[in-house]
């Protein structure tokens, strides 16, 4: 009879180029790569909330707590250039006997990290690590996208469809370089039908 157990995989691609790949005990082979129990650099992982699905406005999310072996190593991680850095989780099912994993493993989670927090104490230290969907870019604002002459150059360069669509209140033929009439409103609207009455008085 075969003897199996599962087994957790994680691989966090950091965007300086490297490459954190761990087990919960030993070591794996998976997709051509070695998962080992600890990384040298950064430790070991310490805890790990359970994954939660996301509802409404929000996103699949959850918190690993990493033991790393130096301050250093977890200040790597939580520099501002790693935020958004590519992590992702399985399970798989190894044979006791030959160590080898079982078919594909299950992808649990597929995301990026979203921000960590280093607690130091006496014989302490631990790196919290908040992970969260890749779903979380699809509420990015990114304002500097927008109908604009500047945008609109940038995308299309040499296209000066929108140099006329300035926002202003003044009627503009679309493509044509002459300026429309303006139209005049409020307190300029009044002081010109004033001025308008005085000279048709005399």
């Amino acid at each position: 009879m075969d003897r199996i157990f599962l087994s957790g995989l994680m691989e966090m691609q950091l965007r300086d180029g490297r490459n954190i790949r761990l087990c919960d005990g030993g070591f794996l082979e998976f997709g051509g790569n070695t998962y080992r129990s600890s990384d040298p650099d950064f430790g070991t992982i310490g805890s790990m909330e359970a994954f939660s699905e996301g509802v409404g406005d929000s996103v699949p999310a959850f918190k690993l707590t990493f033991l790393p072996a130096s301050t250093a190593a977890a200040s790597d991680i939580s520099a501002p250039g790693m935020q958004g850095s590519i992590a992702r989780f399985w399970i798989a099912e190894v044979d006791a006997d030959t160590g080898l994993i079982i078919g594909d493993p299950d992808l649990m989670f597929d995301g990026q990290i979203d921000q960590t927090i280093l607690r130091i104490g006496k014989s302490k230290r631990e790196l919290d690590i908040d992970f969260v969907s890749t779903a979380e870019r699809l509420f990015s604002i990114n304002e500097g996208n927008s109908l604009n002459p500047r945008f609109h150059k940038v995308v299309n360069p040499g296209e000066l469809g929108e140099d006329n669509a300035t926002g202003l209140g003044v009627s503009v033929a679309w493509g044509v370089e002459a300026q429309g009439t303006a139209s005049l409103t409020g307190l300029s609207a009044a002081r010109a039908a004033v001025n308008g009455s005085r000279i048709n008085a005399f």
